[in-house]
């Protein structure tokens, strides 16, 4: 897939030109209020949801405090049972550890089951130019493969893109990558399903390797544990000789038991299911069933980062249920390409900036992308304050300095000594009420006028408050 989110423009400019795009806009909004309409209906089923919120967040912190115990146990519980731990400190030492890994078993093709943490490294890119094909083979993830497309929703990657549209790609891109698109293809959602079913059936048969990440680590017992509701990916964990897990070191929960919390949580926050079609369980490896050998990547990749910040690390509770995006009405405007990371929407704007820092325009922008209406809290099953974070990221944009910053630093410093100064500032408000005819609606500057962008200038009155003043109450004052 050529597609990236290298080079990407901010995004007040990404999210710009989104807006007119009147296409996109109807996918986003009638798929998001179809889904967190359902995710309503789901939780209100439950009632001890505020209870197990709150459970699910303990847990989280708990072990965020002692991540690093529950790793080194997390290992020792995957190689008692015969796998093998990885150890990568960013994207570039998991990409190789994987290339090696395929490269070792003499396979040119894996099969991936969808996997965040192999998007945010690039691996089906650094795959490609190391000789190896990579085939995904969840539905949202194949529309976005075969239309050299970038996903834009963490639960629903292909939820920009419309039956029409996926259609019209199955027909002229899936000859490309394998079998062909059945003559006379409609937009019909069985027809399409059966399309892909059909496609993908002959690479899980085919291939010797397969790829995946995963939604939960025990550390207690070693084991892993991928939801997903259509089965590619209980085809992709037992059929191949080789299975290779990239995963987050955040995804780790000390015991089997905590699982029962999020295994009512996810599913309702998620799909708007009581529980996911497809729960797979795997430790180690089985002489007999299943995989032969069993890899996992323990990636970093900018998690301790995150972790060493007392307000930020609440990002890393995050278990990638999307519900935050369903009810955020910037990302339904916007969509998920505007926010120049694998991870859209609120929680994107409060962990991409985290992971990557802010140095660059784009990661800068993020903790911006909201109007911290707090809609992202209230449906979180973690209870991550979203709103909270971002301000606190927008701190930190602001204290990291930079020409513009530098700007505002001294039109502070200017302001102060004007508002020191009595007859400085009566002087400035006399010659700006005489000259209110002249005043320009944006400001100019690179800062000033991105600041004027988004906000309306106000209308300077005919005459100054004190002038005002002094002209009526003067008098009335002296008369008592």
């Amino acid at each position: 897939m050529s597609g990236t989110f290298v080079g990407m423009p901010a995004f007040p400019k990404a999210a710009h030109e989104a807006v007119r795009n009147d296409t996109l806009r109807a996918n986003l909004r009638h798929a998001t209020h179809t889904i967190r309409d359902r995710r309503a209906g789901a939780v209100a089923e439950l009632a001890d949801w505020a209870e197990l919120r709150e459970a699910g967040k303990r847990i989280k912190d708990q072990t965020l405090r002692r991540l690093d115990h529950y790793l080194l146990q997390l290992e020792e519980s995957v190689t008692a049972a015969g796998g093998t731990v990885h150890w990568a400190a960013d994207a570039a030492e998991a990409n190789r550890i994987v290339a090696d890994l395929v490269k070792t078993t003499g396979e040119t093709e894996v099969v991936k089951v969808k996997s965040m943490a192999t998007q945010e490294i690039g691996l089906n890119e650094h795959l490609e130019a190391e000789g190896i094909a990579a085939y995904e083979t969840d539905l949202a993830e194949l529309i976005v493969q075969l239309g050299e497309d970038r996903p834009s929703h963490i639960l629903v990657p292909a939820i920009h893109r419309n039956r029409g549209e996926i259609r019209d790609i199955f027909r002229e891109e899936m000859g490309k990558w394998g079998r062909e698109a059945p003559e006379g293809l409609t937009d019909s959602p069985a027809e399409l399903a059966e399309a892909a079913r059909l496609h993908l059936r002959e690479k899980f048969l085919r291939a010797k390797v397969g790829i995946s990440g995963a939604n939960f680590m025990v550390a207690e017992t070693g084991t892993l544990v991928v939801v997903e509701s259509e089965g590619n990916g209980r085809m992709c964990l037992t059929l191949p000789e080789t299975l290779i897990s990239v995963v987050g070191i955040e995804k780790v929960v000390p015991t089997w038991r905590d699982l029962e919390v999020f295994l009512q949580t996810l599913p309702r926050s998620s799909t708007a299911e009581r529980m996911n079609p497809y729960t797979s369980m795997w430790t180690g490896t089985t002489d007999g069933d299943g995989p032969r050998a069993f890899h996992l990547v323990l990636l970093d990749n900018g998690r301790t980062d995150a972790l060493a910040d007392e307000v930020g690390r609440q990002a890393l509770r995050c278990i990638r249920c999307s519900a935050c995006l369903n009810v955020c009405p910037v990302y339904e405007r916007a969509g998920g390409h505007a926010y120049g990371s694998v991870y859209p929407g609120p929680i994107g704007a409060i962990l991409t900036p985290q992971l990557r820092g802010t140095t660059s325009e784009v990661d800068a922008s993020l903790p911006y992308a909201s109007s911290l209406c707090g809609a992202c809290y209230d449906v979180c099953p973690v209870a991550i304050d979203i709103p909270e974070v971002l301000v606190h990221l927008r701190e930190r944009v602001a204290g990291e300095g930079g020409k513009g910053h530098r700007l505002e630093k001294a039109a502070i410093k200017a302001v102060s000594w004007v508002l020191d100064h009595p007859a400085a500032l009566a002087a400035g408000e006399r010659l700006a009420s005489k000259t209110r005819k002249l005043h320009p609606r944006k400001l100019p500057g690179p800062g000033a006028r991105q600041w004027t962008e988004s906000r309306d200038l106000p209308e300077m009155p005919a005459e100054p408050f004190r002038g005002w003043w002094q002209r009526t109450q003067s008098g009335k004052k002296n008369e008592k």
